[in-house]
């Protein structure tokens, strides 16, 4: 505990969010998300399974006209959201606009198959030209969003009631039966995650499935994702997984590639639910450089001390010479 003293708890480095949280030595290893967005199919099985285990209420279906996703975002009742991202741009070595009218597809795959390529489909065996309108590049962005579990939470930092607090495995967690719905935590959140719902006030997020962490289970949305998205573990093992899957995509030319969220050093010292992208982070809707809200909150305070001892020492002086004034007239 003599290891945080001193130290702005609100920032910077926090290589142990549980024992700085007042855990023993004891505690259980700090558990994550890794989720490696290039393989995601937007099959949408984690935010069922994330529903169906936590009895979420349904969130009604509405379209929005814009894309096929139709949750929409996080919010209350959305604790992981697969968003959907339409692109015009080649994936990876692909390249758009090349004419592939004299490849015949079913002899290729035919050399790895025992079955004759004139029998491998009804259908031509000679793929036709492109569209007319020459849109070969679409591509598709798919990726499973959910609360970071921040290392320095700010909607902790600003919970009065102690509804939000700091697990045993590093995971940040909402106690409903204790959030009086004040609301402070909402815009506290660098990521616009945590969300109040309609009906009683009372704010919800996704809490890594904190009972199924206590039985040994793994959450329920890794559990059901499968192409092994979504992956939990241990962070630091998480971390090494998503450098080396970084660089074999690098390797085989997929070169936009990049995690977010991973590093300690970042505003948040790092994510406890930490992505693989294969654009720029706004694309997905995710701020670029977060920043956890509480950070400046020590210097604030420095501040204002600073400037109340000020004033309180410009009446004492003001008081002192009107007594020395006074007596000199006597």
């Amino acid at each position: 505990m003599s290891s945080i003293i001193g130290r702005n708890l609100l920032a910077g480095a926090e290589p142990d969010p549980a024992g700085d949280s007042g855990y023993g030595a004891g505690h259980p290893e700090r558990v994550g998300f890794f989720t490696d967005t290039s393989v995601c199919i937007g099959c949408k099985a984690c935010e069922v399974a994330c529903k169906e285990w936590n009895a979420i209420p349904e969130d009604g279906l509405e379209l929005t006209g814009m894309s096929y996703d139709n949750t929409q975002g996080l919010g209350a009742d959305t604790w992981r959201h697969v968003a959907f991202i339409e692109q015009s741009k080649p994936l990876g070595q692909a390249q758009a606009g090349v004419d592939h009218s004299g490849v015949d597809v079913f002899a290729l795959a035919a050399q790895s198959s025992e079955t004759p390529s004139q029998t491998a489909a009804a259908a031509p065996a000679t793929p036709g030209p492109p569209a007319a309108d020459g849109r070969t590049e679409l591509r598709w962005l798919m990726a499973s969003d959910v609360c970071k579990h921040c290392t320095h939470a700010a909607c902790l930092d600003v919970c009065p009631t102690g509804a939000l607090f700091r697990t045993e495995f590093g995971t940040v967690v909402v106690q409903e039966d204790i959030c009086n719905g004040c609301g402070y935590c909402v815009p506290a959140c660098p990521y616009g995650v945590i969300d109040q719902r309609k009906e009683d006030g009372r704010v919800w997020k996704c809490t890594m499935c904190y009972d199924r962490l206590g039985a040994g289970q793994e959450p329920a949305c890794a559990k059901a994702c499968p192409t092994d998205s979504i992956q939990f573990g241990p962070l630091d093992e998480l971390r090494e997984k998503a450098k080396a899957r970084v660089e074999q995509l690098h390797a085989t030319g997929v070169t936009d590639a990049r995690l977010y969220g991973e590093s300690p050093d970042d505003g948040v010292g790092g994510d406890g639910a930490f992505f693989l992208l294969l654009d720029e982070p706004e694309v997905y809707g995710l701020p670029p450089a977060p920043v956890v809200t509480t950070r400046d909150l020590p210097s604030m305070w420095r501040h204002a001390g600073v400037a109340a001892a000020t004033v309180l020492g410009g009446i004492a002086t003001v008081f002192a010479a009107h007594g020395a004034q006074r007596k000199g007239l006597r």
